[in-house]
């Protein structure tokens, strides 16, 4: 008796087997790449090309974040410290110091430091340092207390989640602008008053991040 089926319907059961099987699969590494510390990068601490201690030189010493970090007042991103930003002090400061032959190189040469990246926004979210940093989110509630760091490492999961429970509830996070980088800072603030009298409203919908 002849079949009332296509012949290729006889490998119909083994393909879709098949295909469930990648997708669970793929659903699968999705969950544990986007929900773990894998993705989130907490505890990340690379090898970078010059040790460079945060603990002395923001805390021990004082120098305030945006003296390396000059453009993350007006800009959306928080830039590295050219090596001609070291040397103001170091041409002076250290400036035989083996440890920082390669910042004296780059300044010889132009050529700047192979940093490894730490804190990096995937290319699918928008983030704007200047936003929070003229608004009154101090620079340790995305980076950790970094002033205490020896070596610096990715101490916040700046995941969706992340953000979204600060955008909620900012007043639980906001500052007067002028004690953003005093990053040892504990003392109270009527975070309620501040939001209102800037006019602060985070943005909750997707577009807000993803642009």
């Amino acid at each position: 008796m002849p079949s009332i089926f296509p012949k290729w319907t006889n490998l119909l059961p083994l393909k879709l087997a098949v295909a469930v099987a990648c997708l669970g699969g793929a659903a699968t590494a999705g969950v544990w790449y986007y929900w773990t510390p894998k993705y989130s990068r907490v505890g990340y601490q690379p090898k970078q090309p010059v040790a460079f201690s945060h603990a002395i030189h923001a805390d021990q010493l004082g120098v305030d974040c945006r003296y390396c970090h000059s453009a993350v007042e007006r800009s959306w991103f928080s830039n590295i410290p050219a090596s001609s930003t070291c040397m103001n002090c170091h041409s002076l400061l250290l400036k035989e110091d083996p440890k920082l032959a390669l910042v004296r190189d780059s300044y010889q040469s132009g050529k700047s430091i192979p940093w490894v990246q730490l804190h990096r926004t995937p290319d699918f979210a928008y983030f704007n340092h200047s936003v929070h940093v003229n608004r009154g989110i101090s620079c340790v509630h995305c980076h950790g207390q970094i002033n205490h760091m020896e070596e610096v490492f990715h101490a916040k999961p700046l995941s969706m989640g992340f953000c979204l429970d600060c955008h909620r509830a900012p007043e639980e996070k906001i500052r007067p602008v002028d004690l953003v980088t005093q990053l040892d800072w504990a003392g109270a603030v009527d975070g309620k008053k501040l939001v209102h009298d800037w006019n602060v409203k985070p943005g909750q919908s997707c577009s807000t991040c993803h642009r």
